[in-house]
């Protein structure tokens, strides 16, 4: 048996249009998913050319999770889903010390997974499947520099926990994944600068950054039968970065 196919399976990832969510999304189709992605730009055209973005072979929406009603509005081209990949996110470094920056973080990080997971709550039971919630190593840890996308990780990390808890009884399973360094569009300022790309590796005992896919492979298996009886757990994934 090969636990790890899941051809004829339905998979959304929000957010799969670049980074760790385009990986996810990649490595659902390669292991036979129907696989269908949400982004905030108006075709797959739009994002052309731009590394990390791979969109062939996936079908893709234009959704804006941070936009009021956008979710709920939304009518899928799918009647079944067997696994939910929340992988929104943005951060604004400085500009989350305003009122106006730490709404507009907490609305996409946080509360549009609520919105996601409610959506598809009836979906996910009618199938028995998995929801996997893209979290980030600084839920467990102090960033000083963007305390929305700290603030948000870590309700990401509880939500995860209540959800999976709440929605067991309906045989769904509800985890998380929370990468430390993977360098992505969303870290790129921090990656090019040459002190803080040193100091962030100094402190990774595998002395490496982690790479989209890793991230994709633990998505692949948190959704798999393999993962069966793994049930409200955010798997740290830092390379022993936290240690």
């Amino acid at each position: 048996m090969d636990y790890l196919d899941f051809a004829g399976k339905a998979v959304l990832v929000v957010g799969g249009s670049s980074g760790i969510g385009n990986a996810i999304a990649q490595t659902f189709r390669a292991a036979g998913g129907d696989v269908h992605v949400w982004g905030t730009r108006a075709s797959t055209a739009d994002y052309a050319g731009e590394p990390a973005s791979d969109l062939g072979g996936v079908t893709y929406a234009q959704v804006d999770v941070g936009g009021a009603g956008a979710v709920e509005a939304h009518v899928p081209p799918f009647d079944r889903l067997d696994v939910l990949v929340l992988s929104q996110g943005i951060v604004l470094g400085g500009g989350e010390m305003t009122e106006e920056g730490f709404r507009r973080v907490i609305e996409v990080n946080l509360i549009s997974l609520m919105a996601c997971a409610v959506k598809f709550h009836a979906m996910l039971k009618a199938s028995g499947g998995s929801l996997i919630v893209i979290g980030s190593s600084a839920a467990f840890h102090a960033t000083p520099d963007a305390p929305a996308y700290n603030a948000s990780k870590t309700g990401a990390l509880g939500l995860t926990r209540t959800l999976a808890r709440a929605w067991a009884e309906d045989g769904i399973r509800v985890n998380g994944i929370a990468p430390g360094y993977v360098p992505t569009r969303l870290n790129a300022a921090m990656m090019a600068n040459p002190e803080r790309r040193t100091a962030a590796l100094e402190r990774i005992p595998l002395g490496r950054f982690g790479t989209p896919e890793e991230m994709a492979r633990i998505a692949l298996f948190l959704a798999s039968p393999l993962a069966s009886y793994v049930v409200g757990q955010t798997l740290l994934a830092d390379g022993g970065m936290l240690l």
